[in-house]
C-alpha cells in the first residue's frame, strides 16, 4: 500500500488542540486536480515544526479541503547539524536544480546572491518558484521542514548571514590546497559557492579577513558552478554522518 501523500501547511498544528486543518491554494489544487483525493484519502502534513501528522480528508469544496488529524510522529529525517549554502545566482534553471539536490541532501537553508562577476539575477517571481523548488523537494525525499530560500543583493550580505556558523567554508579557485580539513567537521556549516563567474579576489579576501571564511578547494579539475555547490555539499553532509 501507497504512503499517504505528503502536503506542507503554513499555519502550525496545535494537536490535540487543533484537529481540522484547511488545505487551499497550491496544495489544495495538487492534492484534488493532480492526486484525485477526495474524501477520507489519507494525508500526511508537515507544518515545519518537524512533526508529520497523520490526517484524513473531512471535507472537500470548490476552494479548498478539510482535513481531520488523527495524531503526529516527529520525523526523522532532518539533519542532525545545521548547514547552510549560499549560492551565487546561475543562469537558467541551474539555481533551481542547486536548490532541489542541496534540499535532498539536507540542508537547512539556502541563500542566493550577487557578486562581481555573477551574471543573473532573482525576480520576487523566481525567488518563490525557488522556494517551491525547495517545498516539492522536501516532500520527495520525506524531509520533514523545507529550507527556507532567500535572497541577498551583494555577497557580503550573504556572508553576514552565516555569521553564526561554527565552519565557514569559500569554494575557491585561489586556493592550491584547502585550508579547513573537512574530515575533523563537527556543529553548523556555511558553504560558500560562487555563480558562473565565480569570486574576485577581493571577495575571497573579504570573505576570509571579515567573516572567517577559510578556502577550500574540489580538485584539479574545473567544475561547473552547479556541480561545485552539490558536490561539496555531498562532501560536507558525508563529513558529518548524514550520508552513512
Amino acid at each position: 500500500m501507497a504512503a499517504p501523500k505528503r502536503f506542507l501547511v503554513e499555519e502550525r498544528i496545535n494537536y490535540p488542540g487543533e484537529t481540522e486543518v484547511t488545505l487551499c491554494g497550491e496544495q489544495f489544487n495538487h492534492a484534488r486536480n493532480v492526486l484525485r483525493l477526495g474524501v477520507g484519502s489519507e494525508l500526511t502534513l508537515l507544518d515545519g515544526s518537524g512533526r508529520e501528522y497523520t490526517a484524513v480528508i473531512a471535507a472537500c469544496g470548490r476552494h479548498g479541503m478539510t482535513a481531520h488529524v488523527t495524531g503526529f510522529t516527529v520525523g526523522d529525517k532532518e539533519p542532525r547539524t545545521p548547514v547552510r549554502l549560499l549560492i551565487g545566482a546561475l543562469r537558467g534553471d541551474k539555481t533551481e536544480l542547486v536548490v532541489q539536490k542541496a534540499t535532498e541532501l539536507g540542508v537547512s537553508s539556502v541563500g542566493v546572491f550577487t557578486s562581481e562577476y555573477c551574471s543573473a539575477y532573482l525576480t520576487p517571481s523566481k525567488l518563490e518558484r525557488l522556494n517551491k523548488v525547495a517545498r516539492e523537494a522536501t516532500k520527495q525525499c520525506y524531509r520533514s521542514v523545507a529550507p527556507e530560500v532567500e535572497f541577498f543583493e551583494g555577497l557580503e550580505a550573504a556572508l553576514a548571514s552565516a555569521r553564526d556558523c561554527k565552519n565557514k567554508l569559500f569554494a575557491c579557485e585561489f586556493e592550491s590546497r584547502s585550508q579547513a580539513d573537512m574530515r575533523k567537521l563537527t556543529g553548523s556549516v556555511a558553504i560558500v559557492v560562487g555563480s558562473e563567474g565565480g569570486f574576485t579576489e577581493g571577495e575571497y579576501a573579504l570573505a576570509r579577513e571579515k567573516y572567517g571564511f577559510a578556502g577550500v578547494t574540489l580538485g584539479k579539475r574545473i567544475l561547473r558552478a552547479e556541480t561545485a555547490a552539490v558536490a561539496l555539499t555531498s562532501v560536507v553532509m558525508f563529513a558529518l554522518g548524514e550520508l552513512g
